[in-house]
C-alpha cells in the first residue's frame, strides 16, 4: 500500500519542528515526520518552496514483467463473446458443434460416468505413468492390439496432459536425452507447437508444406526440406486431419516421406488429436502411425481424446515412444515419469477412467465408433454445402473444390490477414488470422452466409 510522507527541509527559526510535533503527527492520511526523515530507497521527493515532500511508492517486484499478447486462438472467442450481432459465427476454436450450435456431449460418455458413479470409484492419486488401464488402451487404439511393437512391448506409454501436455512432456525429453536436436514443423502448424518446444528450449525449424498457389500440399518442398535437415532430426507429422488446412498426404505420399526420414536417420514425431474424428474410422485415422511402426522405425506420438470423445476440459492424452527394444522401452518410460513428476506429479484420473471403461467394453466402444462417424459425417455435409454454396455465388470461375479435398473439421479457406478480418469486422464472422475455419462449428443453415463472406471477402478485400 503506497504511503506519502511530509518532511520540512527548513523551517522558521521560532519553530522547531521537531519538539512540536514530536516525531510524527498524523494529518489526515499523510504522515508528518521529522526533518530528517528516514532512508525510502521508493521515496519520490517534490520541493514547494521551504517544503519538500516525499511521497513513498511500492513498486511491485514484477514491475518490468509485461502485458502478454492474447492467445490467438482463444482470443477470438473472448471477441466473439463480446459480440451483440445477432449474425455473428463462432468458426475459431476447435470444438466439435451440434447442428443447433451448441456444445456436445457424446452419449457415450455420459454413460460411462454413470457406469463410474454406481461403482462408487474413489478419487485416489494415479500412478505418475497414470492410469494403467487407460495406457493399455490408448496404445491399443493407436496401433493395433496385433502390433508387433505391442505384443513386444516395445511402447512407452505415459498419461499425459491431453496433446498439449503430452508434446510438452516429449520436448522435455528431447531437450535432456537429444541436446542440439532441433524439431521440424509443418509452416503452418497448430498454433501452440512454437510454444512448445520454445519454452522446452528445443530449436525448430519449418518445413513447406502448404501451398498457396494451390491451396493444396507443396509435396515437393515438403520432401526437400526434410531432406535438408541435419541428420537425426525430429520430424513434427500430423498425423491426420492437418491443422490449420486440413491438407493431408495421400498414402502414396507418405511412403515416400517415410523412405526420406528413414534414410536421413531422422525420427518421427506425429501429434494425433483426431484419430476417428477425422474420417469416422480409428484405424484409417491411425494409418500414417502404423505405416512408419511397420517399418521398424522408433517414434513419437502425443494423443489426444478432446476432439474424438470431445473430453476437452478432462485434459486427456499420452505420449507414446515406440523403441526398437523393449529394455529401451522401459528405460526411456522411468525418464517420463522422472520428467512428469516435477511438472504435475500425477495427472488426472476421470478422463482417463472415460476412456478405459469405453474401450473395455465391446458395447460402449461400437456406440463410440457410431458416435464419431455421425460427427465426422456432419462435418462432411457441412463441408459439401459451403462448396456448393460457394459455386453457386462466386461468378468468377474460381474453383473452390480444394474445400472438398480438405478433411477434419478445419478448413483453410486461402483468405490472406486483411480478409480475414474483413470476415470479422464486416460480416461478424469470427476466425483466426491465417484464413482457418472451423467447420465444426458451422451447420447447414449457416453456409449461405458464409459463402457470401467469403465471396465478398475474397473478391473486394486485396
Amino acid at each position: 500500500m503506497a504511503s506519502a510522507m511530509l518532511s520540512f527541509a527548513s523551517a522558521p527559526a521560532s519553530l522547531s519542528v521537531h519538539e512540536n510535533l514530536k516525531g510524527k503527527a498524523k494529518i489526515g492520511s499523510a504522515n508528518f515526520r521529522s526533518s530528517v526523515p528516514e532512508r525510502n530507497p521508493f521515496a519520490k521527493t517534490k520541493h514547494f518552496g521551504r517544503v519538500s515532500m516525499s511521497v513513498a511508492v511500492n513498486v511491485s517486484r514484477f514491475e518490468g514483467i509485461t502485458m502478454a499478447p492474447p492467445d490467438p486462438i482463444l482470443g477470438v472467442s473472448e471477441a466473439f463473446k463480446a459480440d451483440t450481432d445477432e449474425r455473428k459465427l463462432n468458426l475459431g476454436v476447435g470444438a466439435y458443434r451440434t447442428e443447433e450450435l451448441q456444445p456436445y456431449v457424446l452419449k457415450v460418455v455420459k454413460k460411462a460416468e454413470n457406469l463410474m458413479l454406481e461403482r462408487g470409484e474413489n478419487k485416489e492419486y494415479l500412478p505418475i505413468e497414470g492410469l494403467v488401464a487407460f495406457n493399455k488402451a490408448t496404445a491399443e487404439l493407436l496401433f493395433g492390439a496385433d502390433n508387433p511393437v505391442i505384443k513386444q512391448q516395445r511402447v512407452a506409454t505415459v498419461q499425459g496432459l491431453s496433446g498439449t501436455g503430452s508434446l510438452r512432456l516429449a520436448a522435455a525429453l528431447i531437450e535432456r536425452y537429444f541436446p542440439g536436436a532441433k524439431v521440424l514443423i509443418s509452416s503452418p502448424t497448430w498454433g501452440n507447437h512454437k510454444n512448445i518446444f520454445n519454452d522446452a528450449r528445443v530449436p525448430w525449424s519449418e518445413y513447406r508444406y502448404y501451398d498457396p498457389k494451390t491451396v493444396g500440399l507443396d509435396f515437393e518442398g515438403m520432401i526437400a526440406d526434410i531432406k535438408d535437415a541435419p541428420e537425426g532430426s525430429f520430424i513434427l507429422l500430423h498425423g491426420c486431419a492437418h491443422n490449420p488446412t486440413g491438407i493431408d498426404p495421400t498414402p502414396e505420399q507418405w511412403e515416400k516421406i517415410a523412405d526420406v526420414i528413414q534414410k536421413k536417420n531422422h525420427i518421427p514425431f506425429f501429434d494425433v488429436a483426431y484419430q476417428g474424428f477425422a474420417s469416422g474410422s480409428l484405424d484409417a485415422d491411425a494409418g500414417s502411425v502404423r505405416l512408419f511402426a511397420a517399418r521398424g522405425m522408433e517414434l513419437l506420438v502425443a494423443q489426444s481424446y478432446s476432439k474424438n470423445l470431445g473430453l476437452y476440459a478432462e485434459r486427456i492424452g499420452a505420449i507414446n515412444v515406440v523403441c526398437s527394444t523393449a529394455d529401451a522401452a522401459t528405460r526411456v518410460k522411468s525418464q517420463l515419469k522422472r520428467l512428469a513428476r516435477p511438472m504435475y506429479s500425477n495427472p488426472p484420473v476421470h478422463g482417463a477412467k472415460i476412456v478405459a471403461n469405453i474401450v473395455s467394453d465391446p458395447a460402449l466402444f461400437n456406440e463410440w465408433k457410431a458416435e464419431m462417424e455421425m460427427m465426422a459425417g456432419r462435418i462432411k455435409n457441412v463441408r459439401q454445402k459451403l462448396y456448393d454454396s460457394l459455386s453457386a455465388k462466386d461468378k468468377s470461375g474460381k474453383d473452390w473444390s480444394f474445400i472438398l479435398k480438405q478433411i477434419g473439421m478445419f478448413s483453410f479457406t486461402g483468405l490472406s490477414k486483411t480478409q480475414s478480418e474483413n470476415m470479422t469486422n464486416k460480416w461478424h464472422v469470427y476466425m483466426t488470422k491465417d484464413g482457418r475455419i472451423s467447420l465444426a462449428g458451422l451447420n447447414l443453415a449457416k453456409c449461405e452466409d458464409l459463402a457470401d463472406a467469403i465471396v465478398d471477402s475474397y473478391h473486394n478485400v486485396s
